[in-house]
């Protein structure tokens, strides 16, 4: 399943320096959007399983940003998916890496189940 989740709000960086309550308005609000981005690619509640997430960063400019700093920033939009598909992100493997540009900026998430896992393809069929 491949999920387009809006760029995060400068303020979910770990190096913002904002009061506790404007961060959790943040926060909450970022959990939701992912959430919804997930519902509106098909995600659904799965079966509990292994699953290897595929995180690509295409900032909104080309200006110097830290990978982990990212990552970290999107901490409550995967929280937001894994309300969604029901699974625990401690069951989560994951590969992230930069991407282009893009106007606005983006962050594609591809889930599949782990390599050697018994859980089943997210959306589709095998064959």
């Amino acid at each position: 399943m491949r999920i387009v989740l809006p760029w995060p709000d400068k303020g979910l960086s770990p190096n913002a320096r904002l009061h506790r309550m404007a961060v959790v308005r943040l926060i909450t609000a970022y959990r939701n959007d992912c959430g919804m981005a997930c519902i509106a690619a098909g995600g659904r509640r799965m079966a509990p399983g292994a699953l290897h997430l595929t995180i690509t960063f295409h900032p909104p400019d080309k200006r110097h940003r830290d990978l982990v700093n990212m990552l970290s920033s999107i901490k409550a939009g995967l929280d937001g998916i894994a309300d969604v598909i029901g699974v625990d992100d401690s069951r989560w493997s994951l590969t992230i890496r930069r991407g282009g540009a893009v106007p606005g900026g983006l962050v594609e998430v591809v889930i599949m189940p782990e390599a050697g896992s018994a859980a089943v393809p997210v959306i589709g069929t095998i064959g």
